[in-house]
């Protein structure tokens, strides 16, 4: 069952963040995941939540999400991200 994993990011050194940018693309792609949108415009119809820059993946299933979040090569780009970025990330299973 495909899974999407949902990311709100609120970037604090736009510069770093393209280096992770960079990285990142191949490293989903090499588990599957597909960009669907990626920091476009958003607009709250309901309730409280204002995302920052909210970036949507597409992957095959649950566990190629966690094959990439897990994947040793991330692990670096991971650590840049939490330097750069405060991010809320949630994983929901789909159509």
């Amino acid at each position: 069952m495909p899974a999407y994993l949902i990311v709100d990011v609120h970037v604090h050194d736009a510069v770093a963040y393209e280096e992770y940018k960079k990285g990142v693309a191949p490293l989903a792609a090499k588990h599957g995941g597909v960009y669907l949108a990626r920091g476009g415009a958003t607009e709250v119809l309901e309730g409280t939540w204002k995302p920052s820059r909210l970036v949507l993946f597409r992957f095959p299933d649950r566990e190629s999400i966690r094959a990439f979040n897990d994947d040793p090569e991330y692990l670096d780009l991971k650590a840049l991200r939490h330097r750069v970025a405060d991010t809320n990330i949630v994983v929901v299973e789909g159509l």
